[in-house]
């Protein structure tokens, strides 16, 4: 999932998030379409593999099991809190790629690829 700065959010908070995505190893998604130049430089992201294996950091979101594309403060009975990572983009880049390495249910570490 991601999490990305989105001003006046319909739920009144200033963040967006978007999960859940099924990535075969060797492939590849992209969960946010526009031009990241135009966007907040901070990014949150948390990733989980069918081994076990996590993504996470110290930063808290609600997320739900399912598809969803929510404002941050949204949330269901279902939701549970996960830990996200935080990402820092260089000023003025249009666009990003994080290959997530790592398995075997031990917890991967992301390879920033700019």
């Amino acid at each position: 999932m991601v999490e990305w700065h989105n001003p006046g959010c319909s739920d009144g908070s200033d963040w967006e998030k978007k999960g859940w995505w099924q990535i075969e190893p060797g492939a590849s998604k992209v969960p946010f379409g526009g031009d990241l130049s135009q966007t907040n430089q901070t990014w949150y992201f948390y990733a989980h593999a069918s081994d076990g294996s996590e993504w996470a950091g110290d930063f808290q979101e609600t997320v739900p099991p399912t598809a969803f594309d929510w404002c941050s403060d949204t949330s269901n009975t279902e939701s549970r809190t996960i830990g996200m990572r935080e990402l820092d983009l260089p000023q003025g880049e249009s666009d990003h790629t994080i290959r997530l390495t790592g398995g075997s249910g031990g917890g991967g570490t992301p390879i920033d690829d700019g």
